[in-house]
């Protein structure tokens, strides 16, 4: 009983077809010129993405300021009505 190591090419190109084999051949070629272009595009991808959450971060922080002034100028009005209720009237 003989173990294989590797596959028979009769058996290998009936599972994987032409376009298969076609694609073996290819991928040495075609991996360094996918890398080659992919990298940078990869890269203004993740360069786009962290401006973007920049952007985003600086105007949460402005809109988060806003809110917390028009809650501070709420709560200051309530407190001045409040003030006006408690007030003694004259009679």
């Amino acid at each position: 009983m003989s173990i294989k190591l590797l596959p028979d090419l009769g058996d290998l190109t009936e599972g994987l077809g032409v376009t298969g084999i076609i694609g073996i051949v290819l991928i040495p070629i075609l991996l360094p010129v996918v890398t080659g272009v992919g990298r940078p595009v990869a890269k203004a991808a993740v360069k786009r993405g962290l401006l973007f959450y920049e952007k985003s971060k600086e105007a949460i922080a402005e809109v988060s300021e806003t809110w917390e002034d028009i809650i501070a100028e709420a709560k200051a009005e309530i407190g001045e009505e409040r003030m006006k209720s408690a007030e003694p009237r004259e009679i």
